[in-house]
C-alpha cells in the first residue's frame, strides 16, 4: 500500500508535468548514459551528482569538454596564426588531462 508520502510525491510530480516544469530540460529526449555514474564508488556518487547538478564537474571532465571545443574550433579555423594558437592550447589541455588521469590511476583507492 502506498504511503501518504508516496501520494504527495506523485501529486507534486503530476502537478509539475501539468505546469510544464519538465518541458525543455537539457538533453530532453536523449538516452541517459549511466556508465559514468556506475563506475564511481557508491560513497562518492551522491556528492558528484550534487556537484554536477549545480554546474560543477571534476577537472578532468571539464578538460575533456575543453578538448572537444578546441578540436571543433580548430576544424573551423582558416587563419594560420589562430590555428597555431588553438593547436598549442589543444596540446596543453590534452597534456594536463593526461597528467591528471595518470595521477588518479596511481593514487591509492
Amino acid at each position: 500500500m502506498a504511503s501518504i508520502f508516496d501520494k504527495i510525491v506523485e501529486d507534486r510530480i503530476q502537478e509539475a508535468f501539468r505546469n510544464g516544469e519538465f518541458d525543455n530540460l537539457p538533453s530532453q529526449g536523449k538516452p541517459i548514459n549511466l556508465d559514468y555514474w556506475a563506475s564511481l564508488p557508491e560513497s562518492i556518487r551522491a556528492g558528484y551528482m550534487l556537484l554536477k547538478n549545480n554546474g560543477f564537474v571534476p577537472e578532468e571532465v571539464q578538460l575533456l569538454k575543453d578538448i572537444d571545443e578546441l578540436r571543433d574550433r580548430l576544424a573551423g579555423c582558416s587563419d594560420p596564426e589562430e590555428k597555431a594558437k588553438l593547436q598549442k592550447k589543444l596540446e596543453e589541455t590534452k597534456l594536463k588531462y593526461n597528467l591528471i588521469a595518470e595521477l588518479k590511476k596511481r593514487s591509492p583507492k
